[in-house]
């Protein structure tokens, strides 16, 4: 017994009940014995070589670096800061290499006839402080060929300071209005920029949805009847299937689907053979190939009335 009255036993195996934890010490560490023998072993087999693993000097403080780089890496791309943070590391990236001799000092430009020099260097997102070195000439070119002017581009880096762009622009072609907006395009249907210059003014209109990419053929085949494309002042598409065409004097002509060539041509024949297009008329309608149909306009429907009017025949008793 102790001082406490209390019997002192021993600590054995035999005493443990069950598999219980002890601390061995053997060649000066501590060891886990584990019972019983078979999870002991399978416990040094996988943790075994753990114990023998020594970290590298430095590595907490390292570990604290990169937390901390993690940290500022994550509140950046939560804050929306990535564009300020790569804009700022790309002109330090050519300040150096500007330093090192590598300054854009001529830029050779050709093609631009509507582009500006400076419409043409901000849309390649040159500037006065961008390197040759690090000038991405693939970027800079699909920039270009973004711009709906811009048909093609070509970009050339001669070192260590001269640069060389080319580039071949659209032509205006045509207006096309749909939905109540004007907007000026290419012969290809390309929506070059919305009508706002009078420059643009005396470009055929072509109006309706999927006009914008049938004008090229159409206008080209008005074209071969100068006296018809001369009065023309719009070409309407309907339905994306046929034209109609409006001129200037407010005569709608509507032409068929199919065989407008032919229908053309009877429309001028009957111009020379009647002046029919210098009456007064309202529409005139070749959609059938075997007639033409044609409507007066109001005020020469109601002269026409007044007309038959005037030469009835009056019965007896003066009353008409």
């Amino acid at each position: 017994m102790d001082g406490r009255r209390r019997l002192a036993e021993p600590v054995t195996d035999a005493a443990c009940a069950g598999p219980t934890l002890a601390l061995r010490r053997g060649r000066g560490r501590v060891r886990l014995g584990l019972l019983p023998t078979r999870i002991e072993r399978h416990l040094r087999r996988w943790f075994g070589p753990v114990r023998h693993v020594r970290l590298p000097r430095g590595a907490g403080v390292a570990a604290a670096a990169l937390f901390l780089f993690a940290s500022a890496a994550f509140g950046a791309v939560r804050g929306g800061h990535l564009p300020a943070i790569a804009d700022a590391l790309r002109g330090w990236r050519d300040a150096a290499a500007n330093a090192a001799g590598f300054r854009i000092t001529a830029i050779a430009l050709s093609g631009n006839r509507h582009l500006s020099r400076e419409d043409i260097l901000t849309t390649a997102g040159i500037t006065g402080h961008s390197s040759l070195l690090f000038l991405d000439v693939a970027e800079a070119r699909a920039r270009l060929k973004a711009n709906p002017w811009i048909a093609e581009a070509t970009v050339l880096k001669l070192y260590p300071g001269r640069l060389h762009i080319a580039v071949t622009e659209r032509a205006a072609f045509a207006l096309w209005q749909r939905d109540g907006k004007v907007t000026v395009i290419a012969e290809d249907g390309t929506v070059i920029e919305p009508y706002v210059s009078r420059v643009f003014a005396g470009l055929p209109l072509v109006v309706g949805a999927g006009a914008e990419s049938r004008a090229k053929a159409f206008l080209g085949l008005i074209d071969r009847y100068p006296l018809v494309r001369g009065q023309m002042r719009a070409a309407v598409l309907v339905a994306e299937r046929r034209w109609n065409l409006r001129l200037k004097n407010g005569i709608d002509i509507r032409l068929p689907e199919a065989d407008v060539e032919q229908a053309l041509e009877t429309l001028v024949r009957l111009d020379g053979e009647k002046r029919l297009l210098s009456r007064d008329v309202a529409v005139i309608d070749l959609r059938l190939p075997d007639r033409v149909t044609v409507r007066l306009s109001d005020e020469a429907w109601a002269a026409r009335e007044d007309a038959i009017k005037e030469h009835r025949p009056k019965k007896k008793g003066g009353s008409a």
